[in-house]
């Protein structure tokens, strides 16, 4: 085997923008490679083909799918960020569930100093935690 990567299928013409959203939020995270679909299709001129990109360190495969499909994204699937300090808790839950969906409230819970549990605003379902001291 040769690696391990999460795979991301978004409806439309998504992908780019979502993924630039997320490497300008999580430090030490960047794109590393994008091809894109030209005039002769079959996706829509410039969507995502194939993306990748790393969000501090954890590989990450995407595209934008031109078939619609009859499911998307779900909950049950997310992004696991274990934070730092409770202003980087806060900042990423505020920027990750701006035209989004709270799923659990940020608050403190017995499991976390700090947690928060959310679907952004292209249906990437992210858990934000501050473990206990």
């Amino acid at each position: 085997m040769k690696s391990v990567s999460s795979f991301l299928m978004f409806q439309g013409n998504d992908a780019e923008e979502a993924i630039t959203f997320y490497t300008s939020l999580i430090e030490d995270s960047e794109i590393t490679s994008i091809t894109r679909y030209g005039a002769d299709g079959p996706g829509k001129e410039g969507s995502v083909i194939q993306a990748s990109f790393s969000l501090k360190g954890q590989s990450f495969m995407c595209i934008d799918s031109y078939v619609k499909h009859a499911f998307t994204f779900t909950p049950s699937f997310s992004i696991f960020l274990t934070c730092d300090s409770e202003e980087e808790v806060d900042r990423l839950f505020e920027a990750l569930s701006t035209s989004g969906s709270v799923l659990m409230p940020l608050g403190e819970y017995p499991f976390a100093k700090r947690f928060g549990w959310l679907n952004d605003r292209f249906g990437i379902s992210w858990q934000l935690s501050l473990p206990n001291a």
